[in-house]
């Protein structure tokens, strides 16, 4: 008896599991290349404006998605409002001036204010250090026996083996690292000698802008950095240099000067938002399954609008397409256990803040929140892909902090047989895209992630990242197979299990 019993336990709960597929299958056909097309037309369109964070583009971006989910029926997820609202800052360079003695530097000429930096005030700086290449690594250590801890210091941008070589544009990746190198050394303020001003145009008016989250203040206030040409650099350390190049022949130390900064900026306060909509689960509605996809982009630059239909209008309309297939799923009812939220998120590509700000400001509480799954490009092809097939998907995060993750993912991928492309799960992958999209926010405060993405290709952060460039029917398979998932997840008994040390290695 006891044996025929649990036998027909069994056959019971296997037709549960296959009926709760079949549902999820039924309902993931409703998202289609055709529905994804138009909503991709509408968010990569140029009356968004690149969807740039706290612009005009990005309130219409907003807009547009709020009355989506709207239409669609979801709940407004920040109480009675669809969109949770933070202050973004915004620095305009109104002066600057830089004197050596009595002598003047021409601003764009010979100084400039990089745009990411905020430091204001007036320095009047008697003594610096020359620190050569401001290195400080396994090979070299150009502040070996330099005293920097609260001077000014004087670095020159390029590494020696291409100093050499003539370029118009300063090597800024290069340059952010030895900055920083200084910064941690906490120096008083930096002049970084660049080439940058070798046949450069000159600008007469400054203009430099930078946009920021967290405003400064006294225990926070940035260190401040200029560029200096070479010239200004051999007068500043009294040396007679006839090229760019002959900056590697002077001696590090301490030079005595005297010259006096001054920097003035104007500060905007500014908005963003992340749009929040939501189901109601049933039995388990205070518990939550999180959705999100950024929806900015680089807004418009000179003449070019960087319109964003893979990075990351895909992963916005396939948001809006999830959430209108699980609304009608709710109406028929089919709704989810657990609530589900849908978030498209704002500054992502400032430094992914509006995920950011919401971790920090949850609506619903963390502890509480099953999963987060992250949609950020899924529309494209990576063209160095050398998997079997195309139909394919990166999935990244699915082994940090769950062990329930990856065995779902398998489970499901039973049906739909797209590649898992795993790869960079690898901690030591170079190109660190755990760390790059809104997911990590989630991660890092204990939330198990998946990150959904297609890879990089030659219009990645170009103004040629455009609609007809997408691949919509591997967007359909994808989309449909990351519903599927969040369908599992949204109705599962337990919530995942949070069994794998959080473990954030130096980024």
């Amino acid at each position: 008896m006891k044996k025929w019993t649990l036998a027909f336990c069994c056959i019971i709960t296997m037709q549960v599991i296959a009926q709760k597929n079949t549902d999820a299958t039924k309902y993931a056909a409703t998202i289609t290349q055709q529905d994804l097309k138009k909503q991709l037309y509408i968010i990569a369109s140029d009356a968004m404006q690149g969807r740039e964070t706290a612009t005009e583009g990005q309130r219409k971006a907003a807009a547009y998605i709020e009355d989506e989910f709207k239409r669609i029926g979801l709940k407004p997820g920040n109480n009675n409002s669809y969109q949770q609202i933070f202050n973004v800052y915004k620095d305009e360079l109104a002066t600057a001036s830089l004197k050596l003695y009595n002598a003047s530097f021409q601003f764009e000429k010979h100084f400039s204010i990089p745009s990411n930096n905020t430091a204001q005030g007036n320095w009047q700086i008697n003594d610096i250090v020359f620190a050569g290449f401001g290195n400080d690594n396994k090979t070299t250590n150009d502040y070996k026996n330099l005293d920097v801890k609260g001077k000014w210091v004087i670095i020159i941008e390029s590494n020696e083996d291409n100093i050499e070589k003539a370029y118009a544009a300063a090597d800024r990746s290069n340059s952010f690292s030895k900055t920083r190198t200084a910064m941690q050394k906490e120096v008083a303020g930096i002049m970084v000698v660049s080439k940058s001003f070798i046949d450069k145009e000159i600008t007469t008016t400054p203009t430099s802008g930078f946009m920021y989250m967290n405003k400064p203040s006294e225990k926070n206030k940035p260190t401040p950095i200029i560029y200096v040409s070479y010239q200004a650099a051999a007068s500043i350390l009294t040396k007679n240099l006839a090229a760019y190049a002959d900056l590697k022949n002077i001696a590090v130390g301490n030079y005595a000067t005297n010259i006096h900064l001054t920097i003035n900026k104007n500060t905007q306060t500014l908005h963003s938002s992340n749009v929040v909509g939501i189901i109601e689960g049933t039995d388990k509605k205070d518990e939550y399954v999180i959705l999100t996809a950024h929806y900015d982009h680089l807004g418009i630059r000179g003449n070019n609008i960087y319109n964003g239909a893979d990075d990351n209008g895909s992963g916005t309309s396939t948001i809006i397409e999830m959430a209108e297939a699980f609304a009608l799923a709710k109406k028929k009812g089919k709704g989810p256990r657990r609530t589900i939220i849908f978030m498209a998120v704002s500054g992502e590509e400032k430094g992914l803040w509006g995920s950011n700000y919401y971790t920090q400001n949850p609506i619903f509480p963390l502890a509480k929140t099953s999963v987060n799954l992250n949609t950020d490009m899924i529309g494209r092809i990576d063209p160095s892909y050398k998997g079997d097939s195309l139909n394919y998907v990166f999935v990244i995060g699915e082994d940090k902090l769950s062990s329930d993750l990856l065995p779902i993912s398998d489970s499901i991928n039973q049906h739909f047989k797209i590649e898992l492309d795993r790869r960079y799960n690898d901690p030591k992958d170079p190109n660190r895209f755990y760390y790059r999209s809104d997911h990590f926010n989630f991660a890092k405060n204990g939330v198990p992630v998946i990150f959904y993405f297609n890879g990089v290709h030659k219009d990645y952060h170009k103004p040629s990242d455009t609609v007809e460039k997408i691949n919509f029917d591997v967007m359909e398979r994808r989309a449909r197979f990351i519903f599927t998932t969040a369908w599992v997840m949204a109705n599962r008994d337990n919530m995942l299990k949070r069994d794998i040390p959080l473990n954030i290695p130096p980024r």
